[in-house]
């Protein structure tokens, strides 16, 4: 039986990934005033999101997962169609949006019985989530059946890993994401976060002086991982996410293949651009690099 795969706003895909891959994407809600929520992408788009956030440094924006009624709307489309449908969450660590689609696909159990829904905490986010759909796009075209591509989806996650730096404190000291007084006392010396997810959570790896220096210890944790896992890179799926500077990402992109060519085979890293369910949390000035095993 033919099966469909949907994920949330957290994969930052874009909208011409995503429509290449033939996944549909169930966005997040983004407000500025607490009270506007639009959706983001068809409501507001990722360029307008990192303008107004550089524009207005003082505001704080907030955003609100998916409703189980998007998550029915969007399943019932495949459901009437007699698919199946693999559904990929952000990891249920940052969001409720796992649980918003497990109801949903409880509600369309009475109506398609037939239909088997299947929804995946994937314990990662933005580019790296994108990755790992992407991954899941590979399994159906090369012809695995549904048990085996949630297995396959199963077997990859927890090999991703992202690693990143961000313009300061302020942001994850509002979303709740690191200590308030880590954040003031970081915030005060002017030192720049370096960060690691993994297996759904964040985690500090260190700190820097600088961005540029910043930058360049993200690229060596890099190596110092595949050096770790003993693993070559050439086995794994590697991009780079920037939020608002494009430039900056361009740089660092080409920074990242001198090294990876110094003991690997990559010829070439895509750059993703961070969404805005990730960039409230970040600011506009995200950048790092994410990684996951092929499948």
């Amino acid at each position: 039986m033919a099966y469909q795969i949907i994920t949330d706003g957290s994969c930052d895909l874009g909208e011409e990934r995503a429509k290449r891959a033939g996944v549909r994407v169930v966005p997040f809600y983004v407000t500025f005033d607490g009270q506007t929520y639009k959706k983001e992408i068809e409501e507001l788009s990722v360029r307008e999101f990192y303008q107004k956030m550089v524009e207005h440094p003082d505001q704080f924006p907030k955003s609100s997962l998916p409703s189980v009624q998007d998550y029915v709307e969007a399943f019932t489309d495949y459901a009437r169609e007699g698919k199946d449908i693999i559904c990929l969450c952000i990891t249920t660590k940052f969001s409720g949006s796992f649980n918003a689609a497990k109801a949903a696909a409880d509600v369309l159990k009475g109506e398609y019985p037939d239909i088997r829904i299947q929804v995946v905490d994937t314990m990662v986010n933005t580019v790296l989530q994108g990755i790992l759909v992407q991954e899941a796009v590979r399994m159906q075209e090369a012809g695995l059946s549904f048990d085996e591509t949630v297995a396959g989806i199963e077997q990859i996650k927890p090999t991703g890993r992202i690693i990143f730096t961000v313009g300061n404190y302020e942001y994850l000291i509002h979303g709740g994401r690191i200590g308030k007084v880590m954040g003031t006392a970081a915030s005060t010396l002017g030192i720049k976060p370096l960060i690691m997810l993994r297996e759904g959570e964040i985690f500090p790896t260190g700190i820097s002086r600088s961005r540029k220096k910043g930058m360049k210890r993200l690229i060596e944790q890099a190596r110092n991982h595949f050096e770790k896992i003993g693993e070559s890179p050439d086995d794994y799926q590697i991009v780079v996410g920037y939020g608002y500077d494009y430039e900056e990402a361009l740089g660092f992109r080409d920074q990242l293949l001198d090294s990876l060519k110094g003991y690997s085979n990559y010829k070439q890293v895509d750059i993703y651009q961070i969404g805005a369910t990730i960039g409230v949390h970040t600011g506009p000035y995200p950048i790092g690099l994410g990684l996951l095993k092929r499948f």
